[in-house]
């Protein structure tokens, strides 16, 4: 039996407890249907592990692995699969469903995985997958944005936590469609983190909406994106996205959304949440194997740039828990890498 490094947990636990994450040895996996087992490079931080990973009374049998972000070579392939082969340079995000990426070599479904763009590093390239789905789905599945800038002339969105991952990314991917960008920010080093990736404008999220909109000429937006406390901005949003208008968040809210604000404006309300395609094995879950692969093109293009802004090395369970901590800290910008095992 082959072993392998991986960080995982048993215990879900406050990151500031050793055992929160801990360094494992544990057995590698053999490809089979369409799974390619990949040597992983460099892994991401994104908040969805922390929340996987909050305090909870579960205890695990075996090792839990997370880690839903990925950059790395192929290492072997599934008798079924089509798409790649070993040596092939890949990024993606995986399946909240499966074990995560936190693993010296990682099984995947290769219908979710796309080829790294060839002018990034590993560490570059882990940091885009997840946001980048989610980005490019919110707004072009959900929203219906069109990708072409011409029909989206006099258009505009409102980013509701522009200087996170998503955010970073959706802003560029917005930009690109012709969208007059509008972000939300609250720090001086947020707001130009915001209008270095393209916003046109930036307002703060914790002043009222509407006021600021119409302080920079806007009586209301075309869309809303909320990648950020959605029930703390709900009503905010109703009151700004335009008559027959379309909001899109990513964030669970913590209490019931009232959507009685939106029925005299006709609007429409719509949930993004990128692990539906694998975790439902929907019968277009290739979708997200064309999508990272054209963002690669946009990327090797100089049209879309990589988001991280910190680069930890090794992969271990130490770094991963000093990663979550940041992330639990709401002030992280862009996105944490770690690179090597």
């Amino acid at each position: 039996m082959q072993t392998m490094k991986a960080v995982g947990l048993y215990r879900y636990l406050p990151i500031t407890d050793e055992e929160s994450l801990i360094d494992l040895e544990v057995e590698m996996p053999v490809p089979t249907g369409r799974d390619i087992l990949v040597e992983v490079k460099a892994v991401s931080v994104n908040p969805v592990d922390t929340k996987v990973r909050a305090p909870k009374d579960k205890v695990e049998s075996q090792p839990k692995i997370l880690g839903w972000d990925v950059a790395g070579v192929v290492h072997a392939v599934g008798p079924d699969c089509t798409l790649f082969a070993p040596g092939d340079k890949v990024y993606y995000a995986g399946s909240i469903t499966r074990q995560g990426g936190n693993s010296a070599y990682h099984l995947v479904d290769e219908r979710i995985v796309g080829r790294m763009p060839s002018s990034l590093s590993f560490a570059q390239a882990a940091a885009l997958p997840l946001t980048s789905i989610t980005a490019w789905e919110g707004m072009f599945d959900r929203l219906r944005i069109s990708r072409e800038p011409a029909d989206n002339q006099g258009r505009s969105i409102l980013i509701v936590g522009a200087a996170g991952g998503v955010g970073s990314i959706a802003t560029q991917l917005a930009k690109l469609a012709g969208l007059t960008v509008i972000g939300t920010a609250s720090r001086e080093k947020s707001s130009q983190w915001v209008k270095d990736h393209g916003a046109d404008y930036v307002i703060n999220h914790y002043e009222p909406f509407v006021p600021q909109l119409k302080a920079i000429g806007f009586e209301h937006v075309d869309y809303v994106f909320c990648l950020n406390a959605t029930e703390a901005h709900w009503g905010q949003m109703a009151e700004a996205v335009r008559p027959q208008g379309m909001v899109c968040s990513i964030v669970e809210a913590k209490s019931d959304l009232n959507l009685n604000l939106l029925k005299e404006k006709s609007g429409t309300y719509v949930w993004e949440y990128m692990f539906t395609r694998a975790m439902f094995q929907t019968d277009d879950m290739i979708e997200q194997h064309h999508l990272l692969n054209e963002l690669a093109k946009l990327i090797d293009s100089g049209q879309i740039q990589t988001t991280v802004t910190d680069v930890l090395s090794p992969i271990n369970a130490e770094n991963l828990r000093r990663a979550h901590a940041m992330i639990e800290s709401g002030s992280t910008i862009g996105k944490i890498v770690l690179e090597h095992f």
